[in-house]
């Protein structure tokens, strides 16, 4: 007799739809499982043997096939233990077939035949969606992430007798919405005491805090340089307070790749927020891009919709930052196999900060520099010019009076900020092409940024970068057209060398 049962391969952050099927036959007893499982998933076997011998069902002594279909995707994990050990009972008639042909099952199996969580189910349950599947039946421990999709019947489960007796129409399972996931399951989010910032919090710092407001309200990748103590790492904190709040689709796609890389997701989309990455200096490529094997989300597609910062940008390793390139212009990160590509969104803001020297304080009016010419010049090459180039703005973040520090006059809060921020991305829409850009703009601003991009020497990527970030300042003043004034403080954040 064949059964087949539907499971999920997470690849990346996307889940593919596999086809379990199980044909029982005859010959020797035995169980082989077929179609590029590696260990892990090998290793389900003595897993499914041993939580069925625990649940109460025998096997008949009868020689076991089972196939992962399609059979040129390798199948990772361990969420294929549910749907293999239900799949097994249904090729033996022990589970009826009826409600199996439209059903997603994943979760890993204990020895004693209890449900794990395991990653990616909320991939798993968009894409069984898409393939019009009604229902799906994941661990009690994955609930957080079943109740935030629609347009599919998610069931939990704590142990396989109790999804065998849903099966047969002899049990209920409770929905993945009906109450909240105990504190401290897996999959349960995280429960630490949330910091809260605020761009009130800011003392001085006015040129660097208009700067942050217009990367948001553009989405415009920001560089900030200024000696230590200044406030960069503080600035860039509280980008992600005044971005907009993410739409339901977008805190979907972040959950989704929370989940994906086996962090705990909210309860409900509303409480999704936008993330900040702080990847260490030492951080490898295959940390900052994604990479490995299986392959995983790396700190690009985890910041994805938030913000990426690069403290000591310089720090970095060279071939490390350098795989930015592609990314800040893309906004995706395609990560290349012998037998497969992965592909994952990676478009967050991307913050980065370095000292203008090793010691950090050249040009600091009140500080002796102890580096001489030649050793800033190979600190400051450590950052080549076409990744400079992709910064969209260059912000100096000077060092901060004791006067304005113990001002008692409290600056904006993020709120006030995100208002504008929120008004401004609603009447900017996509970006336009640049000439579409250059009709909306006046001739004298015109004729300024010509001027400036021949006497600056910038590139012609820095122009249209210019051009855009003069359009976000436009709109913030609530101005249709582009003007010489939004031009000349657009060109004020564009520099290709570092100023020492």
């Amino acid at each position: 007799m064949l059964a087949i049962a539907h499971a999920g391969c997470l690849v990346g952050i996307e889940a593919h739809p596999v086809e379990v099927e199980v044909q029982l036959g005859r010959g020797l007893p035995g169980f082989d499982i077929v179609g590029l499982p590696e260990r892990g998933v090998r290793e389900s076997r003595v897993r499914v043997k041993a939580a069925l011998h625990s649940s109460g069902y025998s096997l008949p002594p009868r020689h076991l096939v089972l196939n992962l279909a399609p059979g040129d995707l390798r199948k990772t994990g361990s969420g294929f233990d549910l749907a293999i050990a239900v799949s097994v009972l249904a090729a033996c008639g022990l589970v009826s077939t009826d409600r199996l042909a439209t059903t997603l099952l994943a979760g890993e199996l204990s020895l004693s035949g209890g449900l794990r969580h395991v990653p990616g189910v909320l991939a798993q349950l968009r894409s069984a969606r898409e393939r019009g599947l009604e229902t799906a039946i994941i661990p009690e421990a994955n609930a957080a992430e079943g109740a935030l999709i629609d347009g599919i019947d998610v069931h939990v489960a704590n142990e396989l007798r109790d999804v065998v007796e849903w099966l047969c129409a002899g049990g209920s399972l409770r929905r993945a919405g009906e109450r909240s996931v105990r504190a401290g399951e897996p999959g349960a989010g995280p429960r630490r005491a949330q910091v809260s910032v605020d761009l009130a919090d800011v003392r001085g710092q006015a040129h660097a805090r208009r700067a942050l407001e217009i990367a948001a309200a553009g989405g415009h990748h920001l560089l900030f340089i200024g000696p230590p103590g200044g406030g960069k790492t503080m600035l860039a904190r509280r980008l992600p307070t005044v971005l907009p709040t993410p739409t339901r689709e977008e805190a979907l796609e972040v959950a989704t790749i929370l989940g994906a890389a086996g962090f705990g997701v909210p309860h409900a989309l509303s409480e999704v927020r936008r993330p900040f990455r702080a990847p260490h200096h030492t951080a490898s490529a295959a940390a900052l891009i994604g990479g490995g094997d299986p392959v995983r989300p790396g700190e690009v597609t985890l910041a994805h919709g938030g913000v990426l910062f690069l403290d000591e940008l310089p720090e970095l390793r060279r071939d490390v930052i350098e795989t930015l390139r592609t990314t800040m212009e893309q906004g995706r990160v395609t990560i290349a196999r012998a037998r497969y590509r992965v592909d994952m969104p990676a478009q967050p803001l991307i913050v980065a900060a370095m000292n203008p020297c090793p010691c950090g304080y050249a040009g600091d009016p009140h500080r002796t520099c102890a580096c001489g010419p030649e050793r800033i010049a190979r600190y400051q090459s450590r950052v080549s010019g076409p990744l400079l180039d992709r910064f969209d703005l260059h912000v100096s973040v000077p060092r901060v009076k004791a006067r304005a520090l113990r001002s008692t006059q409290a600056g904006e809060t993020s709120a006030e900020v995100r208002s504008r921020v929120e008004r401004v991305r609603a009447d900017l829409g996509p970006t336009p092409p640049l000439d579409a850009l250059l009709a909306q703009t006046e001739p004298e601003a015109v004729t300024l940024l010509e001027t400036a991009v021949e006497r600056m020497q910038l590139s012609a990527r820095a122009y249209g970068k210019a051009l855009r970030v003069a359009r976000t300042i436009a709109a913030l003043d609530a101005r249709a057209k582009i003007a010489r004034p939004h031009v000349a403080e657009a060109l004020q954040y564009r520099s290709t060398r570092v100023a020492a």
